[in-house]
């Protein structure tokens, strides 16, 4: 997951942690800290890759529309579904996003329980219910 919100980091940690599934989230606060993630570079030199990524689009140093163009760019990372995770509701993101292929967008709600239950419903739907790249 990148994003550069604190407070919105723990949540998600928080209803990713809930729910019994195995999977690891690792919190990334800005996009140049997301690609490093992604290739390998530095003190991610031994992560592996991830089922999902989980972008905000508003960071610091790279933004999320950056990240997603770079991602989609690079072949050992384009099947990765990227989910958009955001506060913005402007349509044009919404459309941009689509275009430059994220696996979908869902705007951030501003209640504590909504966000917790977005977060859950994007682990439920990806982890449960929908079928990963190299994960049969």
């Amino acid at each position: 997951m990148a994003e550069d919100s604190p407070s919105d980091a723990e949540l998600a940690r928080m209803a990713f942690s809930n729910g019994g599934f195995e999977s690891e989230l690792t919190i990334v606060e800005d996009g140049v800290e997301a690609m490093e993630y992604l290739r390998n570079v530095g003190k991610y030199a031994d992560c592996a890759k991830p089922d999902l990524i989980i972008l905000d689009l508003n960071m610091p140093r790279k933004d999320g529309k950056t990240v997603l163009s770079e991602i989609k760019a690079d072949k050992e990372l384009a099947k990765i579904p990227v989910v958009i995770l955001t506060t913005s509701r402007d349509e044009q993101d919404i459309d941009d996003t689509y275009s430059m292929f994220a696996s979908s967008y869902v705007a951030k709600p501003l209640d504590f329980d909504q966000f917790v239950d977005a977060t859950k419903s994007i682990k439920e739907f990806y982890f449960k219910v929908a079928k990963l790249p190299g994960r049969g």
